[in-house]
């Protein structure tokens, strides 16, 4: 069992990691659906994206609408790569381009990112 201060200390570190950007992609195992996206937080990303999903608020719609017919059970999240860089100029310009050689590669749909 893990101590409250050795707890606290982990706490601690968790909070203070750098974000993980990079590109990540939710998939459909009942229709074999992909969709790929890039994050500037992709350890994160699926949280936000199931809230979204389960409150029905996501912008996706194809997602959104397969994920209302088929269920949470058959959605899973992966991240495909991480991306090092940290200069916000060339991010903006790697993302996206990184996001469309996954896209072509799975055969995938488009999503949003937070």
């Amino acid at each position: 069992m893990v101590s409250n201060e050795r707890r606290k200390e982990l706490l601690q570190e968790y909070a203070e990691r750098p974000a993980q950007t990079g590109i990540f992609a939710v998939r459909n195992s009942k229709t074999g659906e992909v969709w790929v996206g890039a994050s500037r937080n992709i350890d994160t990303q699926q949280n936000g994206l199931w809230v979204r999903l389960k409150n029905k608020m996501l912008i996706n719609k194809d997602v959104q609408d397969s994920w209302n017919k088929h269920g949470e059970a058959k959605f899973s999240y992966s991240i495909l790569e991480r991306v090092t860089e940290t200069d916000p100029y060339i991010l903006e310009r790697t993302l996206p381009d990184r996001a469309n050689v996954w896209r072509t590669q799975l055969k995938a749909g488009a999503i949003k990112g937070i």
